[in-house]
């Protein structure tokens, strides 16, 4: 991987923790960041880095998988106990099932190693966008048979019950919400979620998407996968307790 590059000061404010037990590359992230107005508090194992993610403060996490006293797997179940705080995971184990337990406990995104500091830089910044930080709050509210989005302020319920969800998720749901009954294409939603392609064999929106009808209990039903195509949530947008559309 390659460092070198000329400080941009593009980025607002932004604090990071780093989990990662490999020392060089902690240093290499730091030093990159530092030109573009990042901060990042690195720390080492498994047992610290999660008493450290749920302290709070940090605007995003990026995590090792393989660490020491606990795994960045189960540090990342406990996180999500607790806290919808962005989370990339950043690992050498590159195996399609690994990618897809990262995302099941609640990961927003999965970067494998080695990776080119451009690249996750760009992943950090379309994690931070879908986050409160991209946009002021809102007043619109949209609503679907039962199933609520307050954009402004990220929260969903479904049959007047608060649903948690992550950020991604979040991303999603409104995505195909907005568009019901119109079918969205993985390419259309992947676009809209990651800002990139969907990959051929990425099936990290499958794993989202089926998270979402779990939680949403009764009404996940709404959300249609039509196969070979993408998605479709089957309703008719009713925005700030208007008429059906």
């Amino acid at each position: 991987m390659n460092y070198q590059a000329t400080p941009v000061q593009e980025e607002s404010e932004i604090s990071l923790l780093l989990i990662d037990d490999d020392v060089e590359l902690c240093d290499l992230v730091r030093e990159f960041f530092a030109g573009r107005g990042i901060a990042v508090e690195a720390i080492a194992d498994g047992r610290r880095g999660l008493a450290r993610a749920l302290g709070g403060g940090h605007d995003l996490i990026l995590l090792d998988v393989m660490l020491p006293g606990l795994d960045g797997f189960e540090v990342l179940r406990q996180v999500r106990r607790r806290s919808l705080v962005p989370i990339i995971m950043l690992t050498a184990r590159t195996a399609r099932g690994d990618r897809v337990a990262g995302l099941d406990a609640g990961a927003d995104d999965y970067l494998p190693k080695p990776f080119e500091p451009e690249e996750l830089i760009a992943r950090i910044r379309a994690v931070l966008r879908r986050t409160h930080r991209a946009a002021p709050p809102s007043t619109e509210v949209l609503e679907v048979h039962g199933v609520k989005l307050v954009p402004g302020t990220r929260e969903v319920y479904s049959a007047g019950r608060p649903v948690a969800i992550t950020t991604t998720e979040f991303d999603i749901l409104e995505v195909i919400v907005r568009a019901a009954g119109r079918i969205i294409s993985r390419d259309e939603l992947s676009a809209a979620v990651y800002r990139r392609p969907a990959q051929p064999h990425d099936r990290s929106l499958d794993v989202h998407v089926s998270h979402l009808r779990r939680k949403l209990g009764a009404r996940g039903a709404l959300i249609r996968t039509i196969r070979g195509v993408g998605y479709l949530f089957c309703a008719e947008v009713v925005e700030n307790g208007g008429t059906p559309r």
